[in-house]
């Protein structure tokens, strides 16, 4: 059985509260799943939830208990091999499309590897968690680690719901967001300047955040809201998916060898969308998701308009609180705007936004030392920069620097955009 993680709280230990915050999280979100739910793999890019639970308990095992806790026992030697990702420099991994073939171990043998660590984890932290600074430092990156899974945890199983004909929901009592006074698509400018970019030291933040470096900006405009599904449609019906001029090269390449039409989880007439509540009436003014950046980017083009660089993103974002449609709402999908009275509105939450930006490591980049430096450095090629988080992102995850990155084909996650102009 898994460790009853909200028992052992105490007000004194900050780094144990959040550990046993944050792990409590990940199997509140699969307890709605049964274990038949949680072992198909729909796509390559989508792996099974006991796959993400076994994987960041791992990631606690080989990086923080092995090197920090004497004595400490693997759970199972042979799991290594399994649930290891992507971290070449400390051995060979399954590979990740064939997750969905692994029967055993079984999600009840899963949660027992975590009761196992967490139990581990909770001796440790209760020790030296808040006097030790490297292991504070690996804690806090596990744990901003394990709250990535989370999200994907979502969103790879609502592709596998999807793909079921039955339709299932996550969670049939997920109550539909409300509607918004959603206001004129407006463009507001911003002064040409310099300023810096990145993660300003206070707090954590990943290393492909650092160094926080000058930029200069030319005068532009961003859009005040995010793209809705209305304005989306009206794309569609003017012939969008139909006008290669519209089309990046491998945009219209994947365009056709997909037979893209709408937005991932559309339905055919545009009238309903599969959400994690089930299929539901497609919200003309919530903010289109799901669609790729080469799709984002043929909007754009359609529109008069083309996407924001991530530094402008950035400079706009950091005059702002973190504030918006993030998981704590419970509503699990993007809403509409409720206002832009602030001037530019949904920064944060709703859809994660994608950018014109190519993920790319900063001026003086350097990645952390040993295997994590595998954790984001070796990913800086052939991606888009998104920014922003989105309705599946915990408040507490999310900060102006956050840099995320998909493939530009990529749609299951959580994908929207808004607009920006040059100015002259």
């Amino acid at each position: 059985m898994a460790t009853n993680l909200a028992a052992t709280r105490d007000p004194d230990q900050e780094l144990l509260n959040a550990y046993l915050r944050v792990r409590g999280l990940s199997e509140h979100l699969a307890a709605r799943l049964s274990p038949e739910d949680q072992v198909v793999q729909t796509m390559p890019d989508v792996s099974p939830t006991k796959w993400h639970l076994a994987h960041v308990t791992w990631f606690f095992e080989r990086f923080v208990l092995g090197p920090k806790l004497p004595g400490y026992r693997v759970f199972d030697e042979r799991w290594h091999y399994l649930f290891n990702s992507y971290y070449y420099t400390v051995g060979e991994m399954y590979a990740r499309p064939q997750r969905g073939l692994l029967s055993r171990p079984t999600v009840a043998e899963i949660l027992e590897f975590r009761a196992y660590v967490d139990d581990a984890m909770q001796r440790l932290l209760w020790e030296s968690g808040d006097d030790d600074p490297d292991l504070a430092s690996l804690v806090t990156l596990g744990l901003n680690h394990e709250q990535q899974h989370q999200e994907l945890l979502l969103t790879d199983i609502k592709h596998v719901l999807w793909t079921n004909p039955l339709g299932p929901a996550y969670d049939d009592a997920l109550a539909t967001p409300p509607a918004g006074s959603v206001p004129p698509l407006a463009f507001v400018e911003q002064e040409g300047r310099e300023t810096r970019i990145g993660a300003d030291g206070q707090g954590f933040a990943f290393d492909n955040e650092t160094p926080r470096h000058a930029v200069r900006l030319r005068p532009h405009a961003l859009a005040n809201r995010l793209v809705t599904n209305a304005e989306y449609r009206e794309f569609i019906a003017d012939g969008g998916y139909r006008d290669p001029a519209l089309w990046l090269a491998d945009g219209w390449a994947q365009l056709q060898a997909e037979g893209w039409d709408r937005p991932l989880y559309w339905s055919q007439d545009g009238a309903e969308e599969f959400t994690l509540g089930g299929w539901r009436a497609l919200q003309p003014d919530a903010p289109v998701c799901h669609v790729s950046f080469y799709e984002a980017d043929a909007f754009a083009r359609w529109a008069g308009a083309r996407l924001p660089e991530e530094a402008e993103w950035e400079a706009a974002a950091a005059r702002q609180p973190v504030a918006g449609n993030l998981l704590e709402t419970g509503w699990l999908h993007p809403a509409p705007v409720k206002d832009a009275d602030s001037g530019l509105a949904q920064l944060f939450g709703d859809v994660w936004e994608w950018t014109g930006s190519p993920y790319m490591p900063y001026p003086g980049f350097e990645p952390l030392d040993g295997s994590l430096g595998e954790y984001n450095g070796k990913f800086m090629c052939n991606q888009m920069t998104v920014r922003g988080a989105s309705c599946l992102t915990s408040t507490d995850h999310v900060r102006a620097s956050y840099r995320s990155f998909f493939y530009p084909q990529q749609r299951w996650q959580m994908l929207g955009f808004r607009l920006a102009r040059d100015v002259c």
